[in-house]
């Protein structure tokens, strides 16, 4: 009869590539015991067979398998996955590489700020000249109606009124809500416009005063991401003593309708200030 082989906990280790802290993790948990422990030194020693059984565990693991799901594999006699289990990974590997997808537009996108860091947060403090403007207040369900609105209504609407607009064109939001709401949204649409016309069911016309002092804050990037803006917009008004005193207003300068990266959108929030 052959003598069987014995494999010192080191040289099983050096083996196959695994630490002794991690053999001994295994052997606490019951994936892989030793074949023998020697009573009086303590020795443990593993067996030929062991080593298959500890590459196929390496194998399952670098499918994505958990030592858990190794483990129940195994005390069923099991040493390979059935086909549902592999389907159920192949999923998870979809899921996490839409996963790992949105983390990499994210990173880019914060590579891309932190280069125009410079100019995404440089302040500007300036009047807002009086504008005549094309005014439409509105209820909407969500600001993604906004897309449809100011283009497929409000445009033809102008249009029909005869409105002409000014050179470079301004037009802005101004949110009315005085708390976050995600519907039923009080939002006004003003565009600059040369001369009033007669006011209809949807367009009204109106006279904004000059605005003496706005802080001027470019957003870049989608609209969910105010809130990173206007947490820089308060430090600043903080740091240098000044009062908001009146609505904000949100300058549409790039967005989806000439931009297909929203990391492109370009939004001016312009905050009316006072020391």
């Amino acid at each position: 009869m052959k003598e069987k082989i014995k494999l010192k906990i080191g040289e099983f280790s050096k083996l196959n590539q695994i630490t002794v802290k991690t053999l001994r993790y295994y052997e606490e948990i019951g994936l892989l015991i030793p074949s023998e422990i020697d009573d009086w030194s303590g020795y443990r020693y593993y067996n030929v067979d062991q080593m298959q059984r500890m590459n196929q565990i390496i194998y399952l693991k670098s499918l994505g398998f958990s030592l858990e799901e190794i483990k129940t594999m195994f005390d069923h006699q099991c040493y390979t996955p059935t086909t549902e289990m592999i389907s159920e990974k192949i999923k998870k590997c979809r899921l996490d590489m839409n996963a790992l997808k949105k983390r990499e537009i994210e990173l880019k996108s914060l590579h891309k700020q932190l280069k125009n860091k410079t100019n995404m947060e440089n302040f500007t403090i300036k009047s807002l000249p009086a504008v005549i403007v094309a005014s439409h207040r509105q209820i909407i369900s969500s600001y993604q109606e906004l897309f449809n609105l100011c283009p497929n209504v409000l445009g033809p609407e102008m249009a029909r009124l005869g409105c002409e607009c000014v050179e470079p064109g301004y037009c802005f939001t101004i949110d009315h809500n005085k708390e976050y709401r995600e519907a039923d949204i009080d939002i006004e649409y003003c565009e600059a416009v040369v001369a009033q016309k007669q006011d209809s069911e949807l367009i009204q016309f109106k006279e904004l005063p000059i605005v003496e002092q706005a802080l001027c804050f470019q957003h870049y990037g989608p609209y969910q991401k105010f809130p990173e803006s206007w947490a820089k917009i308060y430090a600043f008004l903080e740091e240098n003593g000044y009062q908001i005193i009146d609505f904000p207003r949100f300058c549409y300068i790039d967005g989806i309708w000439n931009k297909e990266d929203e990391n492109e959108w370009l939004t001016e929030i312009q905050v009316p200030i006072k020391k």
